[in-house]
């Protein structure tokens, strides 16, 4: 079996002679690059490529062995390939979910590890992949990795967690109340600018504002608007106010509040809101931004923090976090606050003296 293998593999390198200088040269068999052997002796070149092709043969011989091991274990340990990992990734989660996945890995930068065995992939190979790729593809393939890994594809991880380079994220925020009030002061049609009010008012998820029915969503006699997150599947309740309840006074009164939002795609919501920002001259922001906007207002108003993450839908306080925290709050002054607690503020100067047992 060794002999056959041996036999069966290829040599890596080959040699050649360029004619202007004399020296030799090895060439990569698979690669084509091409590597100078430093010598213009014929019988030191050859015995230079043949050290090079045994020390890539003891390589593939022992990727073969591997192999034939592995093979007992999983005879489809050797043949899977980072396709395999892709196709089973893109069918978890939700259908949001579902379709980011599609959308990332269709990307021309998988296309270096796609078709290879994953037991076959080195660290470079996975490197290469994110020099290609953008902020998303570090994010996705590090997934995809972990994925291998957890299934007992690979028994080790091939980038270690704390290589993976880290990519500068966009930072995300909410919309201010300056843009927000441009954005509906220059909005013209009716129904987009009455669900960018929505969306201001409750900081729901842009598809999930767009599917809201008066009949399953909406309920007067305990005045609560109420909604299930299509993403998460959690429960979202939030009282409905002046400000709510003006609003819905203007919508349909049976099916979808948002009717025509309703029957488009994400995307198409999204670029419509991007070229009105584009418009306007407002930058990084998207319709998500409504979601911060909601959570930096509530934490800055010192709104409860259990009732601001019930009613955006956050399964944890991490995440509620992660949405409130460029939020800045202007604290009122000192004396203000004292003065709501101990209102004869002289009366502290009386406080007796601290003994000097207990003294600092």
């Amino acid at each position: 079996m060794l002999v056959y293998m041996t036999q069966t593999m290829k040599t890596a390198y080959r040699m050649y002679r360029r004619k202007r200088t004399g020296v030799f040269y090895a060439e990569n068999n698979q690669t084509r690059e091409q590597q100078s052997l430093g010598t213009t002796d014929k019988g030191q070149a050859k015995r230079l490529l043949d050290a090079m092709n045994q020390g890539q043969q003891s390589a593939a011989l022992n990727l073969q062995l591997g192999k034939a091991f592995i093979t007992h274990a999983d005879p489809k340990m050797a043949t899977r390939t980072w396709q395999e990992a892709i196709d089973e990734m893109s069918l978890r989660g939700q259908a949001v979910s579902q379709a980011r996945y599609a959308r990332e890995f269709k990307s021309p930068a998988y296309a270096i590890i796609r078709n290879k065995p994953i037991i076959e992939t080195t660290g470079d190979d996975l490197k290469a992949v994110l020099k290609r790729g953008g902020v998303a593809t570090n994010n996705y393939l590090r997934r995809l990795h972990n994925l291998a890994l957890d299934n007992g594809w690979i028994q080790w991880h091939i980038i270690p967690p704390k290589k993976w380079e880290k990519t500068a994220k966009r930072p995300k925020r909410g919309i201010t109340t300056e843009e927000h009030q441009r954005i509906i002061a220059a909005e013209q049609n009716e129904e987009r600018l009455h669900y960018y009010e929505m969306l201001w008012l409750i900081g729901a998820a842009q598809t999930d504002c767009a599917r809201l029915t008066v009949e399953e969503n909406v309920n007067w006699q305990t005045g609560v608007l109420f909604y299930q997150r299509s993403k998460t599947k959690v429960w979202a309740y939030l009282k409905i106010g002046k400000a709510l309840e003006a609003l819905l006074n203007k919508l349909p009164k049976q099916g979808f509040l948002f009717p025509k939002m309703a029957t488009l795609k994400d995307k198409h919501r999204s670029a419509e809101f991007s070229r009105r920002c584009r418009i306007l001259e407002i930058k990084g922001v998207s319709l998500h931004s409504y979601r911060y906007a909601w959570a930096e207002r509530a934490y800055a108003s010192g709104y409860e923090e259990r009732f601001a993450q019930a009613a955006l839908g956050h399964k944890n306080r991490a995440v509620h976090h992660a949405y409130a925290k460029r939020a800045i709050v202007v604290c009122p002054p000192l004396e203000d606050g004292l003065n709501s607690i101990v209102p004869e503020l002289p009366q502290l100067v009386n406080v007796p003296q601290v003994p000097e047992a207990f003294a600092a």
